[in-house]
């Protein structure tokens, strides 16, 4: 399903197919529709997965545990954790403050090292990589959305985004391109130049999917990627992760509270007290409110 709008009356269309008039005003839109064309074969390319391997799943944990030392007390935050992720799928994590979820992301996204168990991106367990090695991967392999955007502050758009293709070794010339891309593909090629506090929360997250795109990664990690968003812009961010999915095959797992997700991903995974609820399939859920959820079965490590 495509949403287009009508430059002229402003309409907005749903539509599965080609639309070459608008249905309010009668204007021409083949323009448009090719433009959206050209979009979608620019989405193909900012992220995708060039491993040689061909493992199903690019993301698998084993038994993982997390164990938080506070002076004398032990604080399990993760306790025997087991998931598979496959290539191309839109994962949401879900749950209660305190569930757990952000360590599970941390865990997957080499920000933090478990107590027990193992955690494997490509069949490769992240446990035992070197700084460097690890640092290869999640520059190479990992894109990063926060809640809080973390952009650094005295930087314009464009060098933020194009911050992490100077550690991948990339030339000046293709940086400037490419972040120049980037950020016009995220609706911001106007906004170069600006830095972040002459940005709504909107478009600093905007810069930020811009920025996790920068090195064609195979994986993007969103953890509460609408978190401080309104509720329309948190929906265009939404529908922008689930278009870069679809139209690039890039994995998105997002850790988040909002239901949003829900109807985008192609499986969430609920845990509480550290450990998988369940996992639900979209295709199973009901939406209706004060339904959600019924009838889904559980589908612990698919």
């Amino acid at each position: 399903m495509a949403r287009i709008e009508c430059p002229k009356c402003k309409h907005v269309i749903d539509t599965p197919g080609i639309v070459t008039v608008c249905p309010e005003c009668g204007a021409d839109l083949r323009g448009v529709m090719d433009e959206m064309a050209h979009r979608r074969e620019r989405l193909r390319d900012v992220g995708r997965d060039d491993s040689v391997t061909t493992h199903e799943f690019i993301v698998r944990t084993k038994d993982l545990h997390k164990i938080y030392i506070m002076g004398e007390v032990e604080v399990p935050a993760l306790r025997g954790v087991e998931i598979n992720i496959r290539r191309g799928e839109y994962l949401s994590i879900m749950g209660p403050s305190g569930s757990g979820k952000s360590t599970l992301f941390n865990m997957v996204g080499g920000l933090d090292k478990p107590t027990k168990g193992t955690c494997f991106i490509e069949e490769v367990d992240m446990a035992q990589l070197d700084a460097f090695e690890l640092a290869w991967l999640r520059c190479r392999k990992i894109g990063y959305i926060f809640q809080t955007f973390n952009l650094i502050p005295v930087m314009t758009a464009l060098e933020n985004v194009t911050l992490p293709m100077i550690f991948a070794g990339m030339s000046s010339d293709e940086m400037m391109d490419r972040g120049a891309m980037l950020l016009d593909l995220v609706g911001l090629g106007d906004r170069l130049h600006h830095k972040p506090y002459e940005l709504s929360g909107g478009q600093q997250q905007r810069v930020a999917v811009a920025r996790a795109l920068a090195n064609n990664p195979a994986i993007i990690l969103a953890d509460e990627p609408t978190g401080n968003l309104d509720l329309q812009t948190g929906k265009e961010i939404i529908d922008l992760l689930k278009e870069l999915n679809e139209q690039s095959g890039v994995t998105v797992i997002s850790a988040t509270h909002d239901l949003k997700m829900i109807d985008v991903s192609d499986r969430i995974v609920h845990i509480r007290d550290g450990q998988i609820e369940r996992v639900e399939k979209r295709a199973d859920l009901d939406l209706d409110i004060g339904t959600l959820g019924s009838g889904a079965k559980p589908e612990l490590g698919e």
